[in-house]
């Protein structure tokens, strides 16, 4: 048996992306590898953050004015790919929330002093950030969000809850999804860059999950926070439209980190059943396990293809929110049948913590539910065929 063709095979990346694959790995290798299961236990510290940004990995597509490498989109994917081979799903999802969901909208309707305060330190790895979107009683449902953000005093007062943020206990600033017009449905949104410091910004809770142990996952409670006009990202009242912008970055890179995520437990899989010998044989060479690998790598190559092709578009400038809802569709039902199948494939010890293909199945779980669940996804779908 041989492994799948590597993600790099494909023609959307040329030499310079595989040589910045090659030094990200050897970065993978060498700081992130030895202590996944540390991180598992404690979260990742913010160090890692830091010295990613000074390897120049947090800003790859950032213009070079605000910090950042400038380079194109394809450079995000190398990232998020090559960070989940190395194993930890928390610290890939931790990462890509402050590098690819809170970053590009600031740098898409940011003013120049916004991109120079919040872009230039995130870049350096200084500070880190998260996106609040989801609340108690609002989740895919974005429009049913009560998180207020009235007039006074010459600026804001927010008042409300998020929940299940991600990086919650760590970050420095979050992007808050907040309701300034209750009467005004989808045009009655406001997004607001808010520093943790601010008077009234609690962090009530740290989570536990079932998964993404790696990753610091929050509560949080905003009573009676002032803010001036400055911390308005983007217009007043189409907080809407922006956040779903920013969801279509996500939703994509979401799918490739994911999918990424899923070859890594297939990769280790097939080692086992090369190693692994039952009934005489290495495990790999009966028929049945033979034909499991032989799915499994079909549809993940399949999904691959798709994300890449619709990357291919999303990088023209293209909004295919179409392509990005099945990308983001098929590539987390792909990557969960897969890290399933490894389980079953390892038998007993796949269900022992000792091995990895236990973790990945449980953080993989959480793709099919964030940044819009499998059936948002399908409605997005269908509706795109004008039902």
């Amino acid at each position: 048996m041989t492994a799948t063709a590597p993600a790099s095979s494909h023609v959307v990346f040329t030499d310079e992306h595989e040589a910045l694959r090659a030094a990200i790995r050897a970065f993978v290798e060498r700081e992130i590898v030895p202590h996944v299961a540390e991180w598992e236990e404690r979260t990742f510290p913010d160090s890692i953050v830091r010295r990613m940004g000074e390897l120049g990995f947090l800003g790859l597509s950032v213009p070079e004015q605000y910090g950042g490498q400038g380079g194109d989109y394809f450079t995000n994917l190398v990232l998020a790919e090559e960070i989940a081979r190395g194993g930890s799903g928390g610290f890939l999802m931790g990462l890509s929330v402050h590098t690819d969901m809170v970053m590009p909208p600031i740098l898409e309707f940011g003013t120049e002093e916004q991109k120079q305060r919040w872009v230039r330190p995130g870049v350096a790895g200084e500070k880190i950030y998260s996106l609040g979107i989801t609340e108690p009683d609002a989740g895919s449902d974005v429009a049913s969000i009560k998180t207020r953000a009235v007039r006074h005093d010459g600026g804001w007062l927010i008042n409300g809850s998020k929940t299940f943020i991600t990086n919650g206990h760590r970050n420095d600033m979050i992007v808050l999804v907040t309701k300034t017009d209750p009467d005004s449905g989808h045009h009655g949104f406001t997004l607001f860059l808010v520093p943790m410091s601010t008077p009234g910004v609690t962090r009530q809770q740290k989570l536990r999950k079932m998964g993404m142990h790696a990753s610091d996952t929050a509560l949080l409670s905003f009573d009676d926070v002032w803010l001036d006009d400055s911390a308005v990202l983007g217009t007043v009242g189409k907080g809407f439209e922006h956040i779903m912008w920013e969801l279509q970055a996500e939703r994509l890179i979401g799918a490739a980190g994911c999918l990424a995520y899923g070859q890594y437990a297939f990769d280790k899989t097939l080692r086992y059943a090369r190693e692994r010998h039952t009934f005489g044989r290495p495990l790999g060479q009966h028929q049945a396990i033979r034909h499991k690998f032989a799915a499994m790598a079909t549809r993940l190559a399949g999904a691959r293809a798709l994300i890449y092709q619709t990357a291919r578009s999303y990088a023209a400038g293209e909004y295919p929110v179409r392509e990005i809802s099945m990308a983001k569709l098929l590539a987390t039902q792909t990557a969960w049948e897969v890290a399933d199948e490894c389980v079953q494939i390892h038998g007993g010890a796949g269900y022992m913590d000792e091995y990895d293909v236990s973790r990945v199945l449980r953080d993989i779980r959480l793709y099919r539910i964030g940044a819009g669940a499998d059936e948002i996804m399908l409605d997005v779908i269908g509706k795109s065929y004008g039902f």
